[in-house]
């Protein structure tokens, strides 16, 4: 039989797990644009952009080797561990709005995670080529073990496609730390009174609530994969 299994070329009842993850993932992304939207537009009161936030928390912090630099793009943001650099966006970097000394701060936690030895990045860190390397080829070598009914084919598609969901649930944990450790540096700094700082954790979780997200999305194309090789079993 070909295609996904028991189900032949009826319809396949998996792709609700489809569905309702792209659900998620969508409506995570539409709560952190709207939010960002919102506080984008809302000056800090001591009036400094990402860019000078950033640089002030990092010296808070005494680290000296990591450099702040603007990227293009919108949440581009990103602190890249191996050039030691937090690249912002054009929406942080020269803004001072409470969304961009957030954002800003947000990536300098990775940089103190970075700067301690945090366990949760470094392990992330080193999955990574695992990783991409899972998702790219899961869903090809599973497939092709479907329809040429080789069972290891599709049994190492669901290995490395794990290997993706374990990047995911490992992200959760250093993201929601990273923000964590930027409110504080905020506070901390001067850098936001006690009342900006809600409009910052707002744009912070927001972001968590996407990583939320793609590991639950993660998990239910696994529970797919599993669910579709059980019925390839029956046939």
């Amino acid at each position: 039989m070909y295609g996904y299994g028991y189900y032949g070329w009826g319809m396949d009842p998996t792709v609700l797990l489809l569905v309702i993850g792209m659900l998620l993932s969508l409506a995570a992304s539409a709560k952190l644009h709207s939010t960002f939207a919102v506080y984008r537009k809302v000056r800090n009161h001591s009036g400094i952009t990402g860019a000078e936030a950033a640089q002030r928390i990092l010296r808070a912090a005494g680290i000296t080797d990591v450099q702040v630099v603007p990227i293009r793009g919108s949440l581009t943001d990103h602190y890249d561990p191996r050039t030691k650099t937090v690249s912002l966006s054009e929406d942080i970097y020269g803004r001072n709005s409470l969304a961009a000394v957030g954002v800003a701060a947000h990536e300098c936690g990775h940089a103190i995670q970075d700067a301690i030895n945090y366990a949760p990045l470094n392990i992330r860190s080193a999955i990574v080529p695992a990783a991409n390397v899972g998702s790219q080829l899961s869903w090809p070598l599973f497939i092709a073990g479907l329809i040429f009914s080789i069972r290891p084919l599709v049994t190492l598609g669901i290995v490395l496609f794990s290997l993706a969901v374990l990047f995911q649930l490992v992200t959760l944990p250093v993201e929601i730390n990273a923000s964590s450790r930027a409110l504080k540096m905020l506070e901390s700094t001067g850098i936001l009174g006690t009342d900006e700082k809600k409009g910052a954790r707002k744009v912070l979780t927001a972001a968590a609530l996407t990583y939320v997200a793609a590991l639950a999305a993660s998990i239910l194309q696994l529970l797919r994969l599993i669910i579709l090789a059980g019925g390839r079993n029956r046939d």
